[in-house]
């Protein structure tokens, strides 16, 4: 439609998971994965992302999210399997590396290789610029006109 005004949706800038207590789940998520605080406060607590962000808000009260997730894409899934096992963290059952956190958060981790894509930019300003795609992705992406240069 040309006359369509309506604004495309482009990403995410953050996503946000209620917990009990701050200080908890930043020592829950520092035992899984390496990160830097962007900053803090006593009811929130913001994990960098590189040019997103991992929002820890106070005052989680519901039960624990059944197909509700959210996927962490990681550098390294086969680290991240090692560190849920090593924090006795139960991977939950099916082809997908899911667990809940403390709170009931459901988090499906994701390798990088997807056809999810940082910036080279923002790649290298998070020391990250040797990660790469799977076939797999690089088609995805072509198809899309996104293949990486």
């Amino acid at each position: 439609m040309a006359d369509d005004t309506r604004p495309r949706a482009l990403g995410f800038n953050h996503v946000a998971l209620e917990v009990g207590d701050i200080e908890a789940a930043l020592a829950f998520y520092g035992r899984l994965f390496a990160f830097e605080l962007r900053s803090r406060s006593d009811t929130m607590a913001f994990i960098d992302l590189g040019d997103q962000f991992l929002a820890l808000q106070k005052g989680r009260r519901q039960g624990a999210d059944d197909g509700r997730h959210f996927g962490l894409v990681v550098d390294d899934t086969a680290a991240a399997r090692r560190a849920l096992e090593a924090a006795g963290v139960e991977i939950l059952p099916g082809p997908f590396l899911d667990f809940y956190d403390p709170w009931g958060n459901r988090v499906e981790i994701v390798g990088y290789d997807i056809q999810f894509t940082k910036a080279p930019h923002v790649l290298r300003g998070m020391g990250l610029a040797h990660l790469g795609k799977t076939p797999g992705a690089i088609k995805e992406l072509t198809e899309k006109g996104m293949a990486p240069a």
